[in-house]
């Protein structure tokens, strides 16, 4: 099959509205990740006709083989993430949205990792009254109505059958909102000073987290807190426990993982835990989830490491020498850049871009010495670091970093990444706390469409392409670009759809038209 491509010259500003296929992309039928140098020979621009905004175009055809994959990627290849920031900060109350419920179905099927920062700083209590348990700023004018708002509408819920499914008012979304953004100063102080303050998960913040899961079809990962140590630096497994058994009683369907980036816990707690400990302390998870019936054969991932520096390797391959068969995947963390100093043309760089593939050459090397072949996953991967900077980590131009991040992944065999963060505090999520996705859904190829929520559009091959002769040398990483082919076809023959992307390293094709006026905000 081959496929045209129109690069323009122009490159984007932060807020520069996606090209007219790229915004509505809502599928990831193909990844592909162009590691071909230029070939040798005649290689001419064609002609074509200038779009409004843009002083040039260059059309590059490539070859795309459609009937031998290079590999197949996991149906939850994308998959999201969920901070536990939201229990702070009051948006886990509003989980229960019918939009923000449909916009995660349109997602599916995925993982929901629920975890972050926060996860080694969360108690679980069985309360059932949120009211009484809540913290966090407020306006004492409207707090009470506020929490007696929450509570009846938590008792309308009860009394549903099945999904939970609410409609807010906008007045309670308003004080919601109010709420959130003064604790999002005191979620940014903790994240500068490195400082966190505890979480209380209670049972009935359990129940909204799993009913938004198991409602968008979604699959649960829940981050156990590993910081709670005994005297002997081994893991007090106390609450966790209490978790697993409450869990347990309402038969909720969960995989687990224990701890968020082990290598900061000296940073942060003023503990460090080594990686044959770390090892240890997944091994008695593992002994606390056996006895459990429903829990016997639950998959547990970990040990979610951070950026793999030469102290990261160290622990990661302490953790595979101990517990390497006890997981049934390597999980490690990535982000590009610091969010307090980026600018938009660092999205573009091929430096930055190449960063990742090292990273994950250096994680593949630890696993395949210990457990050949065992599956590894991106958990929690961010273009920014910081909670993202206002009006560029979440824009259209951010989006460049991502999908070369997916073409890169998929094309070096990782079974699954976990973007971060679906909704939360800060510039880095997909949704804003208006329920609308923001730029980078627009543009993330998804297994799903935020239009027709559960509509199977999506094909897990990654396929291999190239450069055929007198085409002209593709333009550098950054440019954007729409793919048209007048007769795309799917491997099975079927016909794609004009809604065709190539971005940099990266092609993608869609299954719809798109809506030229899109910037991702979709009724």
């Amino acid at each position: 099959m081959r496929v045209l491509c129109a690069f323009p010259e122009a490159m984007p500003s932060s807020n520069s509205r996606p090209p007219a296929c790229l915004a509505p992309v809502a599928l990831l039928a193909l990844l592909l990740h162009l590691s071909l140098s230029s070939q040798v020979g005649d290689r001419r621009p064609l002609p074509v006709d200038r779009a409004p905004g843009l002083k040039e175009k260059t059309l590059i055809l490539l070859d795309v083989s459609t009937k031998n994959p290079v590999r197949t990627v996991n149906e939850n290849f994308l998959s999201l993430q969920l901070d536990p920031s939201i229990i702070h900060d009051g948006w886990l109350d509003f989980l229960s949205s019918k939009r923000l419920v449909t916009l995660a179905r349109g997602l599916s099927p995925a993982f929901l990792r629920f975890g972050g920062k926060r996860t080694d700083f969360l108690q679980f209590q069985n309360l059932r009254n949120p009211a009484k348990s809540r913290g966090g700023p407020g306006p004492d004018y409207y707090l009470k109505n506020y929490e007696d708002d929450i509570v009846r509408s938590d008792v309308a819920l009860d009394k549903q059958k099945g999904c939970k499914i609410a409609q807010h008012p906008d007045v309670m979304l308003e004080l919601q909102r109010e709420k959130a953004a003064q604790m999002h100063l005191v979620l940014l102080k903790e994240q500068f000073s490195n400082t966190y303050s505890n979480l209380v998960l209670t049972a009935r913040s359990l129940d909204k987290l799993y009913n938004f899961a198991d409602c968008s079809g979604l699959h649960l990962i829940f981050a156990l807190n590993a910081l709670r140590r005994n005297p002997n630096n081994s893991w007090n497994s106390s609450s966790a426990l209490s978790l697993l058994k409450y869990s347990a009683s309402k038969k909720y369907n969960i995989s687990w993982e224990l701890g968020n980036e082990p290598n900061n816990y000296r940073t942060m707690h003023g503990r460090a835990v080594n990686g044959s400990q770390l090892g240890k302390d997944y091994i008695q998870l593992k002994s606390l989830l056996q006895p459990i019936r429903i829990y016997s054969r639950a998959s547990l991932y970990g040990p979610n490491i951070g950026r793999p520096r030469k102290n990261v390797i160290a622990l990661l391959d302490g953790f595979m020498k101990v517990a390497g068969s006890t997981v049934d995947a390597v999980t490690w963390q990535h982000c590009y850049i610091d969010g307090r100093v980026v600018k938009v043309m660092d999205f573009l760089k091929t430096r930055l871009l190449d960063t990742l593939s090292d990273q994950i050459r250096k994680i593949q090397k630890v696993v395949n010495t210990y457990t050949p072949g065992k599956k590894i996953w991106l958990e929690g991967v961010v273009t920014t670091s910081a909670g993202g900077t206002n009006n560029l980590s979440d824009s259209y131009a951010a989006g460049f970093l991502w999908l070369n991040t997916l073409g890169m992944l998929a094309n070096q065999g990782i079974d699954v990444v976990i973007r971060h963060s679906f909704f939360d505090h800060g510039y880095n999520h997909l949704v804003d706390q208006n329920f609308n996705p923001l730029p980078k859904s627009a543009n993330t190829p998804t297994v799903g469409d935020f239009r027709s929520p559960g509509k199977r559009t999506f094909s897990s091959a990654v396929l291999r392409h190239r450069l055929p002769p007198l085409s002209p040398d593709p333009p550098a990483i950054g440019k954007e670009g729409t793919c048209e082919s007048p007769q795309p076809v799917s491997q099975s023959g079927a016909p794609l759809g004009v809604s065709d992307v190539c971005v940099g390293e990266i092609c993608t094709f869609g299954g719809h038209s798109p809506d030229p006026t899109s910037r991702g905000h979709f009724s």
